[in-house]
Order: C-alpha cells, then structure tokens, then sequence
C-alpha cells in the first residue's frame, strides 16, 4: 500500500508548486521575462465579453476567429463578480487545469491504466508558462481529455463532449479519427447541430468567424515560416506585422507558402482517410492514439503554431500514455521538449524570432524540428499498431467478436 500511496503524494507536490508559480505569474507577483502574456486577456477577451454580453459576435473584430460556443468560455468570467475580469479568468484556466489533472490521476489509479498521464499533464502544462493561464486552450483540452477518458464506460457522453469541444475551438472534432461507435458519432453531431442552432438563433454573425480565419497568412512561429525567416537574410524585402490577432509574414509569396501550407494539411487528412480504410484492429488505445496523431499533423502543418496549441498535444500526449502498454511516449517526450523550447522562443525571447536573428531561427528550427518528427514517429506507430502489412482474413465471426471487445474510443 505504501508503494501505491506514493506517486499520488509527489504528483500533488508537483503540480501544486508548479501551479503556484503560473498563478504567481499571471497575477504579476512575479513578472516573467518577455512581452506581457496576460493582455490578451485584459485588453482583447475582456473586449470581446463586453461586446458578447450585449448578445452579439465581434462583428468587426478580424481577430476573432473561433466558433460560436467560444463565447460560454470568453463570457465564464462574468459567473465570478467579486473578481477583476482577468483575475477571473486566471482563476477558471486554473480550474480546468485541476480538472485534466483530476481526471488523469484518477484514470490512472484503475486497473490497465497508468500515472504517467497524469505525470505528463503536471510537467508538460509549466513548461508552456504563463501563458497556459491567459488562453482559454486550457479549458478546451480539459474537455477533450474529459471525452477521451470517458470513451470506454460512457460513448454518448464522448461523442457529446467532443461535439462541445468542436464547438469552442475546432480541432477537438479531430478526436473522432479514431472512433467506430455511431453511438460517438452521432452524440457529437447532436451535440454541434444543438449548439450550432442555439448560438445562430440567438446571437448573429455565429459563423463569421469562417471568413476571418480563411483570411489569416503565415504566422512567424509555424513550419513555413522559416522559408522566410531565411529569406529575410538574402534580400526578402516583406515584413513582420501584428496581423488577424497574430505576429505573421506580409509581403512577396507570403500566399503561395500559406497555400502550400494548406495543401499539407490536405495530405494529412488524406493520410488519415487511407489510414482509416486499411486499419484493421482497432483496440483501448486506438481512439487516444489516432487522435494524437491528427492533431500533431493539423498542429505541424498548420499556417500558425501558437504557443498555447502545445497545451491540445500535451492533453492528448497524457491520455495517451495513461493508457498502459501505450507506445506513444517517445512522441510524448518529444512533445514535452517541444513546449519547453516553446517556452523560450514565446514570450521569453520572443523578441528575436521576430527578427530573425540566429537565436530565434535556431529555436524554430529545433521546436518545429521536434514536432515533426514527434508527428513521423506517432504516425509510424498508430499504422504498425492497427494496419499490420499481412493481416489474414477473418471469418464473419471473428470480425464480429473483434468488434465486440474493441472499446470506442
């Protein structure tokens, strides 16, 4: 029993101390080094809920960019009225922090299970800074790790949590790449049709946020933007402005680098279509796996990697591993060093990515780097694991109790 009873008082010793200093840090007890994390959420949420409030979208706000049930998170602030807007919301990241942290630790306490994942969430979130607290990421992979751990006992309850996480920030939608159950399936569409239908009726412009994201370039910390951080030092004559919410290249095949960018995403998801087609064994770590996988290759491959998307991989780098037998901790560990060269490249020496001097370039490279092959090395894993190269044909009954004990995920 002693054994047992001592990873649980570590990790609460861990993740204790090292919440302690993100909020030390957001409530500026102590200032972190680099530009200020935090007006985000003093100057553009609290902006957006002093419009949401009235019952409308940000109009004519380009930076807003997120579905409509992005609102309830924006807005989540105002059910804490003896705090400052900012302190509210400091106060609820924290809490959706407890609640991930909560529900990996008591996942890997029962049986086929593992406290890695709880280890990974309690390293992995410090690692990004500050600003784990100053974006509401935090809160949306706080539900997706809720729907993957409750895949197994309660698919409804997955597919209805994955529709919310659609709902407030896209990429959860992703968590479905792995699911065979139309129970999952069709809970997930119920639950975006209902949220999607409640916020059009109630509130316009939902969906203006479709446009505003169409229109975004290439963000100064994503994969392509090296092609011109590069350039910047053999006569590129663009710039570096502040541009759709985001620091992003303006000037000369900006859109032809956005375009390819665009096109990778597109051999991703059809990475992910023949992977689905040939997959064959589909087992209690596939829907965690395969979801860690899509969301690496939507993440690399995007035309922004913003600091705060570290938060999506390592929420579902630590359900992964809280899996027992699970052969996703080398991209989990790569992941995890990804965020701490996150850490440095934004906010503490943000400065030099910006102007592409050597110190900022090398600390793309290595972070981006990194997710590559973090992606490689996963992928490679979730198609030896379900689409072996010689799988022998089965009869209807075997099929049929393959099924059976697969568990959705």
């Amino acid at each position: 029993m002693k054994t047992t009873a001592r990873p649980p008082v570590w990790l609460l010793v861990t993740w204790g101390a090292t919440r302690l200093l993100l909020l030390l840090f957001v409530f500026k007890v102590w200032v972190f080094p680099g530009p200020d994390v935090t007006s985000d959420v003093s100057v553009i949420y609290q902006g957006w809920f002093e419009v949401l409030r009235t019952g409308s979208f940000p109009l004519d706000d380009v930076t807003w960019q997120y579905p409509p049930a992005a609102a309830l998170a924006i807005l989540s602030p105002g059910l804490l009225p003896f705090l400052d807007y900012a302190h509210a919301f400091f106060c609820l990241a924290f809490l959706a922090d407890l609640a991930a942290f909560a529900l990996l630790g008591r996942a890997g306490r029962r049986p086929g299970r593992s406290m890695r994942g709880a280890w990974v969430w309690v390293v992995g979130v410090p690692l990004l800074g500050p600003t784990v607290y100053a974006r509401y990421d935090v809160m949306v992979t706080a539900v997706a790790v809720a729907a993957l751990l409750a895949g197994a006992r309660h698919p409804r309850v997955m597919g209805a949590l994955i529709g919310l996480g659609a709902m407030l920030k896209v990429w959860p939608a992703l968590l479905l790449v792995g699911v065979r159950r139309w129970s999952v399936w069709l809970a997930a569409l119920v639950s975006v049709s209902g949220l999607a239908a409640l916020f059009a009726v109630s509130m316009p412009g939902a969906f203006a946020f479709l446009t505003f994201q169409r229109d975004r370039g290439t963000e100064v910390e994503s994969l392509g933007s090296l092609v011109f951080h590069v350039a910047r030092h053999h006569g590129w004559d663009g710039q570096v402005l502040l541009n759709y919410g985001s620091v992003e290249f303006v000037g000369p095949y900006v859109g032809l680098v956005s375009t390819a960018a665009l096109f990778l995403t597109g051999m991703a998801f059809g990475w992910l279509l023949l992977w689905r087609l040939a997959a064959t064994r589909f087992g209690t770590r596939t829907a965690a796996d395969a979801a860690f996988v899509a969301v690496l290759m939507f993440t690399v491959t995007s035309r922004v990697i913003s600091p705060q998307y570290m938060v999506w991989l390592i929420g579902l780098a630590a359900v992964c591993v809280c899996l027992r037998g699970s052969r996703m901790g080398l991209p989990a560990v790569l992941v995890l060093a990804a965020s701490g060269l996150t850490l440095l490249e934004f906010p503490i020496w943000f400065s030099h990515v910006v102007q592409s001097d050597t110190l900022g370039v090398c600390l793309l490279v290595a972070r981006n780097g990194l997710l590559v092959v973090a992606t490689l090395v996963a992928a490679r894993v979730l198609w030896k694991e379900t689409a072996p190269r010689d799988t022998p044909a089965r009869l209807p009954g075997q099929a049929s109790r393959t099924r059976e004990s697969s568990v959705p995920s």
